[in-house]
């Protein structure tokens, strides 16, 4: 699929690169807000820089991960995707 997710590097906490197969490329970063329920361990920037690629979407350990269609649809209009 076009947004299937190959590469994924943190450049802060909080805040990563990605790339996808169709060649599109975005930054998706987390609002203050998005660190609640499963992503609360996430504001640790120790455990959000174990992120990774896993198939075709990023991950973290614990099976936290991000829907790679609704990240690339976000990119594809505006460059970044915004997690509130």
């Amino acid at each position: 699929m076009d947004w299937d997710v190959i590469e994924a590097k943190v450049v802060e906490p909080g805040k990563f690169l990605v790339r996808f197969a169709d060649g599109l490329q975005g930054v998706v970063q987390f609002a203050p807000s998005a660190y609640r329920g499963v992503f609360e361990k996430l504001r640790d920037p120790v455990e959000f820089n174990k992120l990774y690629v896993n198939g075709y979407f990023v991950t973290w350990p614990g099976e936290l991960d991000l829907a790679p269609d609704a990240m690339h649809s976000q990119i594809k209009h505006t460059g970044e995707w915004v997690i509130q």
